[in-house]
Formats: C-alpha cells, sequence, structure tokens
C-alpha cells in the first residue's frame, strides 16, 4: 500500500496517470482473457436458452395422436418441412446443420425434461437451473462445481461471471474468467507504443502491457470494428478462445425464446441463430470439436395449447440438445443420433395440470450423465455436484 505521507504529490500524481491509463487499455483492448494453467482435452461448452423454448415447436412429436387437436395452428405451417427423426419425431426445419449432425451421430435431443422447478417466473427458473439445486443457491453454480472436480477453468461469454460459473461459499478457487465485445474504441497502436516507452522502466506495469499487445495482436480475440453481439459471432469467438486456451468448458447465452405471440416466425429466426451458432462452434474448434461435447437446454417449456395471439404461455417440460463430436464415441443410453428420454404424451389425462408437457426426467440426470462420459466423473464426484439427485 502506497504511503501518502513520503510521497510527494508529483508522484501521486504521475502513479495516477499511468494507473488510469492501463485501466483504459484494459476496459478498451479486444478481450481480456486469462488462460487457465489446468489443461483438459475434453472441452464442454453449455448453451443457456432464457426465456423458455417451446420444446413441442424445436422436437415435435408428429406420430402422436392430439398433437393436431392441440396446436394445429402452429404445426401446419412447419409440419411439411420438418427433418425427419425416426417414425415419431421431426426436427424443426430451421435446425438443417442440427439434423447434419444427429445423421452423422454427433447430435441427440432428450424429449420431456425439466429442471426440480414447477413454477413459471422465468428468473427464478433460470436462476435455479443455472444453479442446479432444488433450493437456489446464488453463489454455487452447477459448472463451478463440476469445474472443482477436475480442478479445472472456465470462461463465460458474457459481462459478469453468471451463477453457473459461482463459487463463492466454498472458495475453492476455481478459475473462471469472462469475455464479451467492449463497446469502447480499440486502443490506437499510437497510443499503445507511447506507453510502451513510458513503462519501459516500471517492471509491473510493463509486463501488463505487453499482456495487453500480445492479446491484442492475437488473431483469435481481434474484433471486427463494428464489435458485432449476435449469436453466430459469439459462438465463433467462444469456438476460438475454447480452442486455444486450457479451459475445460464455456457458457454461452441465447435469448429471446419467450414465444407469447407469433411464434412460428419468431422461433424460426431463433432456432436460426442457435443452429449457425452451433456450426460456427464446430468450425471454431476445428480438430478439438472431436473432443467437444456441447450442452443446450432452457429454463422450463411451454403450454401445449395455442394461446390466442398464435403463441404458447409458460409452461413446464421441454426440449434439449447434446451435440458435439465426442458424443459419437458415447456408448449405451448417451449415444448420438437418435432421441433420448421417455415421452410420455399429449393426451389431456397425460398433460401436467391439464395444460403442459409432462417431465419425465430431471435435466440435471442428463448433465450428470454428460459429465460421466466426457469427464469420466464417478458417482462420488457426480452426487457432490447434485447433490439432490437421485443416482
Amino acid at each position: 500500500m502506497m504511503n501518502y505521507e513520503n510521497e510527494t504529490l508529483s508522484v501521486n500524481r504521475r502513479n495516477f496517470i499511468k494507473g488510469a491509463a492501463a485501466g483504459w487499455i484494459l476496459l478498451n483492448s479486444s478481450a481480456s482473457f486469462a488462460f487457465n494453467r489446468n489443461f483438459q482435452q475434453k472441452k464442454l461448452v453449455w448453451i443457456f436458452l432464457r426465456g423458455a423454448l417451446d420444446g413441442l415447436h424445436a422436437v415435435v412429436p408428429v406420430a402422436d395422436p392430439y398433437l393436431q387437436q392441440h396446436r394445429k395452428g402452429l404445426i401446419e405451417p412447419i409440419q411439411s418441412q420438418l427433418h425427419t427423426l425416426n417414425s415419431q419425431f421431426g426436427l424443426a426445419k430451421d435446425l438443417a446443420f442440427m439434423h447434419q449432425l444427429y445423421q452423422q451421430k454427433q447430435m441427440s435431443p432428450v424429449v420431456a425434461v425439466a429442471s426440480g422447478y414447477r413454477q413459471r417466473s422465468h428468473f427464478d427458473a433460470q436462476d435455479q437451473m443455472e444453479s442446479g439445486l432444488n433450493q437456489t443457491d446464488h453463489d454455487n453454480g452447477w459448472l463451478a462445481r463440476a469445474l472443482k472436480e477436475i480442478n479445472g477453468g472456465g470462461l463465460a461469454i458474457s459481462r459478469s461471471i453468471p451463477i453457473a460459473f459461482r463459487d463463492g461459499l466454498t472458495n475453492s478457487g476455481v478459475d473462471v474468467d469472462t469475455w464479451f465485445p467492449s463497446s469502447f474504441p480499440e486502443a490506437p497502436e499510437d497510443l499503445l507504443n507511447r506507453l510502451n516507452d513510458m513503462y519501459a522502466k516500471d517492471p509491473a506495469l510493463n509486463s501488463h502491457l505487453q499482456a495487453v499487445i500480445e492479446q491484442k495482436q492475437n488473431p483469435s480475440m481481434m474484433m471486427q470494428e463494428k464489435r458485432p453481439t449476435g449469436f453466430d459471432y459469439l459462438a465463433k469467438q467462444c469456438a476460438h478462445l475454447l480452442a486455444n486456451s486450457s479451459a475445460n468448458c464455456a457458457m454461452l447465452e441465447l435469448n429471446g425464446w419467450d414465444t407469447h405471440n407469433n411464434q412460428v416466425r419468431r422461433l424460426s429466426r431463433n432456432l436460426s441463430l442457435l443452429d449457425k451458432g452451433i456450426q460456427n462452434l464446430q468450425l471454431g474448434m476445428g480438430q478439438k470439436w472431436q473432443d467437444t461435447l456441447v450442452i443446450v437446454s432452457t429454463e422450463f417449456g411451454r403450454t401445449v395449447a395455442v394461446n390466442g395471439t398464435m403463441g404458447t404461455d409458460h409452461g413446464t417440460a421441454s426440449s434439449m440438445f447434446l451435440a458435439g463430436g465426442a458424443l459419437a464415441t458415447f456408448n449405451g443410453e448417451l449415444s448420438g443420433g437418435k432421441v433420448l428420454g421417455d415421452w410420455p404424451g399429449l393426451a389431456p389425462e397425460k398433460l401436467y395440470q391439464g395444460r403442459d408437457l409432462m417431465a419425465t426426467s430431471d435435466v440435471r440426470y442428463w448433465y450428470a450423465k454428460a459429465l460421466q462420459s466426457h469427464w469420466k466423473l464417478n458417482r462420488q464426484q457426480l452426487s457432490r455436484i447434485f447433490p439432490d439427485l437421485p443416482l
């Protein structure tokens, strides 16, 4: 700590200016991602769909005799364009790349899944999904607990650390970095050169500045001039960062799934964004895609029936997706290229509270199975990650 009694005003002013300039550069540099020292070849990406995806619109139960009765207005515009999964289900037309992965045994949808949450608040459901606990702990996330088991590190494509990566209570030192395109202008080369001369005799500041310059020159960190923040772009940058670092997993978010009206048009747009994002993940990971597992899930599903504005309201069970080159190597229940989960049916007496798709499995069950297959975690480790989930 600085001893103000022994420092002159001129020195204080000089240190303030130097420190402020360093801070300005960090805020305006292309990224501030710090590489984790713990290396793990197997990569995991969690894509969280905020807003509640209508799983019946993404993975359509074409063979269910009650489908037309409940949602004729939503099904008729899309039914002729669905990608065939099997005799019972079709995949939304906008998930064309994910269908290709399905055919390559690198994608499997899971039907009728939900968390332990049974109310209909987006915020509460999202927090509980990130926490992975029946009683939400906002400082204790399921990805942080998983990383603790492998002594690993994570990357959040976010401006702040999301609940899923928080480990505030145990303080175990889980290494998580955040990255998001800056809205500040790029630090000009002339300024960097001037600061380079200014910091030449200050080892601490010089070291910090050189790290910023190295990051700025890293192709995977470079931004386009307009600094796009679309999901496809974020997925591409996420893949570059994850593939070229020792981070074990990453978290991406895609909003806009709360389709109370005009669902056909709105979901077409969002499903296309998701599909392009998955494709960019594959392209960006390169050869490491073969060691990558992607999990896609949402906080809850939507009503089976259509509302008066050609949309759906908050429901219970939805669909999730497992994807990635690693999925093709899994055996047994979690193998790729098939529809997973138990289908409860859409008969009125089978619906949850007479309105929602009934959940037949907990989304955390599939998380646990994925961690077991991908990172080879044992039952004891999984019970620490999901302590209130029967395994």
